[in-house]
């Protein structure tokens, strides 16, 4: 890590933006993916007829059916938590750096910088959580043609009538063990790669486009390979009845014995095909947002 990194210190402010921007960015470029993911996760099993055999199928069928805008369905509970749950995740990340150097002039080791990603994991979950649940249900719903939320909003307030807060945060300890190990992964290959591709005297801060794309896009598959079983228990366990499973080692023992081994990895196409442009796009925005606030309030 080279001593100009070290020496800028990024205020919770600039974090906070920068970390809304990349997550928009994120956002935009991978959802219609997510989508197609999550369709294909919680799709009928052990049926005569298949919804969608594969990513393209799904694809082609939501659109010719519902639109384009169909791939965007359940982009709202996402979009409205993305720009604190970046924010919280960078500077959960930021924090967890700050936390384990006792002497500013060292570099971080590599242990360090993936202990203070999976703080930035912890950090968001309480946000991921609930978000990560609405969105579920309405992109689930809009496949099955069974339309019992409005929306968004309609849905989180009924979850909570129906049930309480404990619905609206089913599938928090599913989100944990899915965020925390996988962040750890994730800032860690980027803080990697970004070392990586800086040419010897140059400075990190000065990484060009292509780069930071090439950096965040493989942290994101890296990020995915480890996330997406418990990602798929996750869909499966938040869209589910609730007397259906009675927790994780349930959810993954009905999954194995219907489906096999190859169930934890459902989706995949989906996910890979969408992890490195949606993640570069990601760390882009945060880069780029980073250097505008740096330039346009130095003093924050």
């Amino acid at each position: 890590m080279g001593e100009e990194e070290l020496d800028r210190r990024i205020s919770p402010v600039k974090n906070f933006v920068a970390g809304g921007v990349g997550g928009a960015c994120l956002l935009f470029a991978g959802h219609p993916l997510d989508t197609i993911k999550v369709r294909l996760q919680t799709q009928p099993k052990a049926s005569q007829y298949v919804l969608y055999t594969g990513t393209y199928d799904c694809f082609r069928k939501t659109v010719s059916k519902e639109g384009v805008l169909g791939l965007y369905k359940g982009m709202g509970a996402p979009l409205a938590g993305v720009a604190p749950m970046m924010a919280i995740s960078f500077f959960g990340f930021g924090l967890g750096k700050q936390l384990l150097q006792s002497d500013p002039s060292v570099p971080h080791t590599y242990t360090q910088i993936y202990l203070a990603g999976m703080l930035a994991g912890v950090f968001t979950t309480v946000i991921v959580a609930p978000g990560e649940r609405i969105k579920c249900l309405l992109q689930v719903q809009s496949s099955t043609g069974q339309l019992k939320y409005a929306g968004p909003l309609d849905c989180a307030v009924r979850l909570y009538k129906e049930q309480g807060i404990r619905s609206v945060y089913k599938g928090t300890v599913f989100t944990l063990i899915r965020d925390v190990p996988s962040n750890g992964l994730y800032f860690l290959t980027y803080e990697y790669l970004k070392n990586l591709l800086t040419p010897e005297g140059e400075s990190v801060q000065d990484l060009s486009t292509l780069k930071i794309l090439v950096a965040g896009g493989v942290a994101g598959i890296l990020n995915w390979v480890i996330a997406l079983p418990p990602d798929v228990l996750k869909s499966n366990f938040q869209t589910a009845a609730d007397s259906r499973y009675k927790g994780l080692v349930d959810v993954l023992r009905e999954l194995l014995r219907e489906e096999g081994a190859q169930a934890l990895y459902k989706g995949f196409n989906a996910v890979m095909l969408r992890a490195f442009p949606a993640n570069a796009a990601c760390f882009l925005g945060f880069e780029v947002a980073l250097k505008c606030l740096n330039r346009l309030a130095p003093n924050w």
